[in-house]
């Protein structure tokens, strides 16, 4: 299946070499590892992925120098890490995408993730972001081999 979504991008547009904290969202095709959603805002996404109820205390690293750089993490971490328990409705899902995680190497970007997008489509931190309806709908219809190409 091929299909294109109206989706927001990095702040700074795309980029081959995409590093730490550049703000760009990286070019390439990317494999589902797995999706995080919102139990108390929405239902459990139908799809074949690996589907996990977030929590207060779940986080994802963002530190090039800590070991768990570009991974899950619980809350609280000494690192430096981004909170996925967010008060606005952009994390309510949450894909990971298979950007720079096997194995991550240190500073190449990480938490790269496909997410619901602000009302007006405004850029993100280097994610892509869907409306929550497109979102729902792809995850229904692709497969465990499918990619997502940005």
């Amino acid at each position: 299946m091929s299909k294109e979504y109206k989706c927001s991008i990095g702040r700074n547009g795309t980029a081959e070499g995409k590093q730490e904290g550049d703000g760009k969202t990286p070019i390439g095709c990317f494999l589902i590892r797995e999706i995080f959603y919102r139990s108390d805002r929405i239902s459990k996404p139908e799809s074949v992925f690996p589907t996990k109820e977030l929590s207060p205390d779940d986080g994802w690293c963002n530190d090039p120098d800590d070991p768990n750089y570009n991974k899950h993490v619980k809350l609280p971490y000494s690192a430096s890490h981004e909170n996925l328990w967010r008060e606005d409705n952009l994390y309510d899902v949450l894909v990971v995408l298979g950007y720079n995680d096997d194995p991550p190497a240190p500073g190449k970007g990480s938490a790269i993730f496909m997410h619901v997008a602000e009302p007006n489509y405004s850029p993100t931190a280097g994610c892509i972001a869907l409306s929550l309806p497109d979102i729902l709908e792809l995850l229904k219809e692709l497969d465990a081999d499918s990619k997502v190409c940005i």
